[in-house]
């Protein structure tokens, strides 16, 4: 995972150099730190799935070409097989699957989220990114944390929501949770 992170991160700073856009530019849109920003180019840090999606925004690339190297081509459709997507770093409590990694200009990012429970019974820490938020919970039963609010899902329920809001994510009942995240 650590080579995936350092190539992902080769390729930002090799897309922000092309686009001239300095590092603190960079770092200012993302609204992160110039040093968080720095550690995701270096391969040091996983970076979230949302802040990915505002890089290529930022760059104007479909997050597939930052993901794998490779342009996006698919314009009429896009068919990912199950369990076929783009595996996409974020943080150890996360795993996420990207759907639809080769359509070129989506409008969203599809991923199929994975959240295994905790066992330190402490606090998930949060994220915000800009855009909107969409899930579906597919198994088990997640709490979410947004903006001083906790509501529990079940499969079949969604939450559609801001995602400037702080917000975070945890597995309960000491089983996996799975849910379908489109990011806007």
């Amino acid at each position: 995972m650590k080579e995936k992170m350092k190539e992902i991160g080769l390729r930002i700073k090799e897309l922000r150099e092309l686009s001239d856009i300095s590092i603190q530019d960079m770092a200012n849109y993302l609204e992160i730190s110039l040093k968080t920003y720095q550690g995701y180019e270096g391969g040091l840090n996983d970076i979230p799935a949302s802040i990915l999606f505002e890089i290529a925004h930022k760059m104007q690339v479909d997050m597939g070409l930052l993901l794998t190297g490779e342009e996006t081509r698919m314009h009429i459709f896009s068919v990912t097989r199950k369990g076929k997507g783009v595996e996409v770093g974020r943080r150890k409590q996360y795993q996420y699957e990207n759907l639809a990694e080769k359509f070129i200009h989506k409008k969203a990012e599809p991923f199929i989220v994975t959240v295994e429970p905790r066992s330190d019974g402490s606090k998930p820490s949060t994220n915000t990114h800009p855009g909107q938020e969409f899930n579906y919970m597919l198994e088990g039963t997640l709490k979410i944390y947004i903006h001083d609010n906790e509501i529990i899902l079940q499969e079949g329920d969604s939450i559609f929501f801001d995602s400037s809001y702080e917000h975070a994510m945890e597995a309960l009942d000491n089983k996996t949770a799975r849910f379908l995240a489109i990011v806007m």
